[in-house]
């Protein structure tokens, strides 16, 4: 059986491929860095919300980037 997988524009496989072994090539202490840049970054927002809503929240923002 295979699986069909719908990329978001201007991604594909190899794109993603790429992101993971970035990911995991990393060790906790370049883990973290990362993360503590993310959130540093002034063109990026960070928002904490209630897991209940989450599902809600991911449609929202599928709905928006059609």
């Amino acid at each position: 059986m295979s699986s069909r997988v719908d990329f978001l524009e201007g991604w594909d496989e190899e794109r993603v491929r790429g992101v993971l072994e970035h990911y995991e090539s990393l060790d906790e202490d370049e883990t973290v860095n990362e993360d503590e840049a993310a959130f540093e970054d002034s063109c990026q927002t960070a928002m904490a919300i209630p897991n209940e809503l989450v599902p809600q929240v991911r449609a929202l923002l599928a709905d928006f980037a059609k």
